[in-house]
């Protein structure tokens, strides 16, 4: 079967090819799922450039790249109880596995959610790796859910137009009381990030304390940064409620101590985490991504994609990468 990929990482695009490798067999839990659509995210470029997690194969192997597709399951495990063949999936795979930019590719079922019934293939395979992120970052580091005592309760999604913002705007409107602020700066993303359901927009390019105090309702109790936050920490430290609770998911080098007078809580959140170690709650993955499904098909939530890049090759996949 074809699949796309490289024998060497390098910040240069062209060095990835089509290879003929086997088709894989599926054992234990595993599906092994004939890909209809994959999606091009940050973290695709980073390994293959080199700069991520799992990027160098070893010597005269072949790393077959991709993380997020949608699919139709071919085979199942001996193990599997979740799927059979003929379902149709979606999901964001492993970084401690093969990528998924091939014709038949083998995931653990219980990181694996239905297809929503409502998308086609390649609007389906744009949500997986953000909305995993996304709800893990909010329910699960966060806890939205539960109240900082004293504390407006709102959140501020800095990056609000990007993939992940954008579905962490519309958990947040859908399945919280929270009012969301989300940060953006260009007339069309300030509109991207309404049209995900933000109750306000604040300028990124401007101090941020002042903008939210001029809404009124004190500070808020949550911050998830789905972007690289910089110098911003002071501000954020300073606009956040005490006791509050803060989301990270991009390598920050700037000093967390600026949040200790507050007694504020850092989270970092990897959607790899529960795959890559094999956690004993790895099949939460699987259910998220059901509840996922079930509000993009009940008209509650949208698929984030902007382009399709059609047909899996390397031409396609490169033009896709330089977008990013």
């Amino acid at each position: 079967m074809r699949a796309i990929g490289y024998r060497k990482s390098s910040p240069e695009l062209d060095h990835l090819e089509a290879f003929d490798i086997p088709r894989p067999t599926p054992e234990g839990r595993d599906l092994l799922v004939e890909v209809r659509a994959v999606s091009v995210n940050p973290v695709d470029y980073k390994v293959v450039s080199g700069g991520g997690p799992g990027a160098s194969p070893d010597a005269d192997a072949i790393k077959v790249v991709g993380y997020d597709a949608a699919g139709v399951v071919a085979e199942t495990g001996r193990n599997a109880t979740l799927f059979k063949p003929g379902d149709e999936v979606f999901y964001a795979g492993s970084i401690g596995r093969q990528g998924a930019n091939m014709e038949f590719h083998l995931v653990d079922e219980r990181i694996v959610g239905r297809k929503p019934r409502s998308l086609d293939f390649a609007a389906a395979a744009a949500l997986p790796l953000t909305s995993i992120t996304a709800w893990e970052a909010m329910f699960d580091r966060l806890d939205v859910l539960k109240p900082v005592p004293g504390a407006a309760r709102a959140i501020l999604i800095l990056g609000g137009a990007g993939g992940v913002g954008s579905i962490a705007i519309q958990l947040a409107r859908q399945l919280t009381d929270l009012t969301v602020m989300a940060t953006a700066s260009r007339p069309e993303t300030v509109q991207w990030a309404k049209d995900m359901g933000a109750h306000h927009v604040i300028d990124h390019k401007k101090p941020l304390t002042p903008q939210i105090a001029a809404l009124g309702m004190g500070a808020p109790a949550f911050i998830f940064a789905t972007a690289p936050v910089g110098g911003l920490f002071p501000d954020l430290a300073e606009l956040i409620a005490p006791q509050g609770r803060i989301a990270l998911i991009n390598g920050e080098t700037a000093d967390l101590f600026v949040f200790r007078q507050k007694s504020v809580s850092i989270h970092f959140e990897l959607m790899f985490t529960r795959p890559l170690f094999q956690t004993a709650d790895i099949e939460g993955q699987h259910r998220l991504l059901n509840e996922v499904a079930d509000l993009v098909d009940s008209g509650r939530g949208r698929s984030t994609k902007r382009d399709n890049y059609g047909r899996i090759d390397a031409a396609n996949l490169m033009r896709a990468m330089r977008f990013l």
